[in-house]
């Protein structure tokens, strides 16, 4: 199915604009026709949604989106006239985006398939817990846990993201003032002496031969630093290399335990959601493990799986995967023995995300003053270099 932009009047004549969803442009005509509007002008858009969507431009609207149809269903609007008024909140791509999944369940089609038709927008764990709302007759109450999860990834990506701004805003400035110096000041400053045969201290020409290096072979500089990005690109393109790039990760200090934490807790926080609503323990690990992006702790699960499958304890299968720390492995070796797994998951990810912003806080607090500290040491060691032959030439004279 297409998405196709139209003009129309409608039964009083008034201009109205918007978006419908048809396979042919024919269809969207015939559809217009049956809301009682006259079609101006139509114009095809799915090849704009498809592009802006891949730039994960709605993740915000859809954690939106899926929190208010569990409101409106809960209170006992029907799924259609649900989508409908939700529809309307909503303008340009997102709006065509459920105008198409209005349109495939008026068809006839279950929330699941037409979620299933957009992977952009719904991914494989937002499919499978809808499919077991719709068959539990749940779906309202599966939809607000769902929106509780995409809140709680969604505000952990947020704290990350804002605990490492301020120290990648300090590492710019430290690049780009280098730069300066070494591009402007330095040959500025160096170059008359050069010419007036003054002795130049080690640490200058040091910094004298990064200077030409940086204003003369510049294109050599960039084309080291875009064979190292391809190369770098081409690593993470295979899976062998994604893997190496994620063991490397989690083994970071302060930040690879931080990682760590984040995966188990998306791991558990999904467990704990299909388990709650009846999904059974090898079909929950299974989906955990597409929805974590981390190849480390997917090789994980996918042994644990084999091995639970092979009559294996779940602890002592997680245990043998290494990933995991006591702490997770004890949790779920009680969980099963109590039959309250689903409970003690909840419990774990509430102590994993209170310990994931403590780690946030920990990790700005070390990168701030470290990355401070390189930005002054390289601006002093660069106008020590400078300034040291300007007075040793002056001591001569």
């Amino acid at each position: 199915m297409a998405v196709f932009s139209y003009i129309a009047n409608n039964l009083d004549s008034a201009r109205q604009r918007g978006t419908v969803v048809a396979d042919t442009p024919r269809a969207a005509r015939d559809l217009l026709r049956q809301r009682g509007l006259a079609v101006q002008d139509l114009t095809p858009q799915a090849n704009r949604r498809r592009r802006l969507l891949r730039r994960g431009r709605h993740d915000h609207q859809t954690v939106a989106f899926i929190r208010e149809l569990a409101t409106l269903l809960g209170v006992g609007v029907p799924l259609l006239e649900a989508l409908d008024a939700i529809a309307r909140q909503h303008r340009g791509t997102y709006h065509a985006v459920l105008l198409r999944l209005r349109d495939r369940i008026a068809a006839g089609a279950s929330l699941t398939d037409a979620m299933k038709e957009q992977p952009v927008v719904f991914d494989e764990f937002c499919v499978n817990l809808t499919e077991v709302g719709e068959s539990a007759g749940t779906l309202e109450t599966v939809l607000d846990r769902l929106a509780e999860f995409k809140e709680r990834s969604a505000g952990l990506k947020d704290r990350v993201t804002t605990a490492l701004l301020y120290p990648a805003i300090v590492l710019v400035m430290a690049i780009g003032v280098s730069l300066f110096l070494m591009t402007f000041v330095v040959p500025n400053l160096l170059d008359g002496l050069i010419e007036q045969g003054q002795p130049i201290p080690r640490i200058t020409q040091v910094v004298k031969f990064a200077s030409d290096l940086l204003v003369q072979r510049w294109w050599m500089l960039l084309v080291i630093a875009a064979t190292v990005s391809i190369s770098f690109a081409a690593l993470l393109r295979n899976e062998r290399g994604r893997l190496a790039w994620h063991r490397f990760l989690l083994k970071l200090p302060i930040a690879g335990e931080m990682f760590r934490k984040q995966a188990i807790l998306r791991v558990v926080v999904v467990m704990s959601v299909l388990m709650k609503n009846g999904v059974i323990f090898g079909r929950a690990v299974q989906i955990a493990q597409r929805s974590t992006g981390n190849l480390v702790m997917r090789d994980a699960l996918a042994r644990c799986e084999a091995a639970v499958h092979g009559g294996q304890d779940i602890a002592k299968s997680l245990e043998a995967t290494g990933a995991f720390p006591p702490v997770v492995i004890q949790i779920f070796s009680v969980g099963q023995a109590s039959g309250r797994l689903e409970e003690m998951l909840d419990r774990l990810a509430g102590s994993y995300d209170q310990q994931l912003i403590t780690s946030s806080q920990r990790l700005t607090a070390v990168l701030e003053p470290v990355l401070i500290l390189f930005l002054v040491l390289i601006v002093g060691c660069i106008a020590f270099a400078t300034v040291l032959p300007l007075l040793e030439s002056a001591n001569v004279f």
